[in-house]
């Protein structure tokens, strides 16, 4: 099928799909959650109907139309329900606003594992301020989570409240003092940046680091893990604030750490516990040629 007819399929069936106007009396947490479950499932449709990969910088870099029509549809929304708000996002979405807030806006995050059938990939969105995030919103269609949280409500999974951070009983080691030693890290890195000694040397020595990695290819969906216990911690360079913002939020409202580091040139992001990230810092800092 087509682009075209694959686009008339997808309208003809979105007339039977909840992508209704949302009400701006919603509050900022139930925006966020409503955004992200519509971005998702709406993405999902889509994807179902039948879709084409467009490549932006590599192979394992694109982009597709359901991409930009989910970015279409919370843009849409924001600007109705929050008109003085500001709206970045991945694909293309700026505006300013006059509130001193930005709603960060990630259609969809992990497009390759999405083009190529597999469920790892969310819808995710953060609301910021300039003091930072003020919450983020998840969502996995396929696996149906949905992780919410943020300075003002504490982190949550399918409404559950996330609890792997709290300190065990006494005379147990809690996750938030595991050393990175014990621990698995999700990461991600792209095979030319191995290429790149500038890169590679830090990545390598807070890899070698950790008791085992995994990469899945998809930071938020990594975040949301990190948050409820299902991944130890996480790593990863030049992530921009889509890719950031929503999983920081829900990470530091499940009580765990976050950290941003700067070596030979590069912004390395961390998210763990308290302990994880405090050593994954120093291992990303022992790879520094300065």
């Amino acid at each position: 099928m087509s682009e075209s007819g694959s686009n008339e399929l997808v309208r003809h069936r979105l007339g039977r799909h909840s992508t209704a106007e949302l009400s701006p009396e919603l509050d900022d947490y139930q925006l966020a959650e409503a955004l992200v479950r519509e971005a998702g499932n709406l993405a999902l449709l889509m994807r179902q109907a039948g879709l084409e990969g467009q490549r932006k910088t590599s192979v394992s870099d694109v982009v597709t139309a359901a991409d930009h029509a989910a970015e279409a549809y919370v843009l849409e929304q924001l600007q109705r329900c929050r008109p003085d708000d500001g709206v970045l996002g991945e694909e293309g979405a700026s505006e300013r606003g006059s509130s001193g807030r930005t709603w960060v806006i990630d259609p969809v995050d992990g497009t390759y594992n999405f083009l190529h059938g597999s469920s790892y990939w969310c819808s995710a969105i953060a609301l910021k301020d300039s003091s930072g995030p003020l919450l983020g919103a998840i969502f996995q269609p396929e696996e149906d989570k949905l992780w919410l949280g943020g300075t003002a409500r504490k982190a949550t999974l399918n409404g559950e409240a996330l609890t792997s951070f709290r300190p065990r009983d006494a005379g147990g080691m809690g996750r938030v003092e595991t050393p990175l030693a014990e621990l698995g890290a999700a990461t991600y890195i792209h095979p030319t940046w191995l290429a790149d000694p500038m890169c590679a040397m830090p990545w390598h020595a807070a890899a070698t680091s950790a008791a085992a990695l995994r990469m899945f290819g998809s930071g938020s969906c990594d975040l949301g893990r990190v948050a409820d216990g299902e991944l130890d911690c996480w790593f990863q360079h030049s992530s921009p604030e889509w890719d950031w913002l929503p999983g920081q939020a829900i990470v530091l409202a499940a009580g765990g750490a976050t950290d941003v580091v700067r070596v030979n040139g590069l912004e390395w992001f961390v998210a763990g516990g308290t302990t994880a990230v405090r050593q994954l810092r120093a291992a990303l800092e022992s790879g520094s040629v300065g």
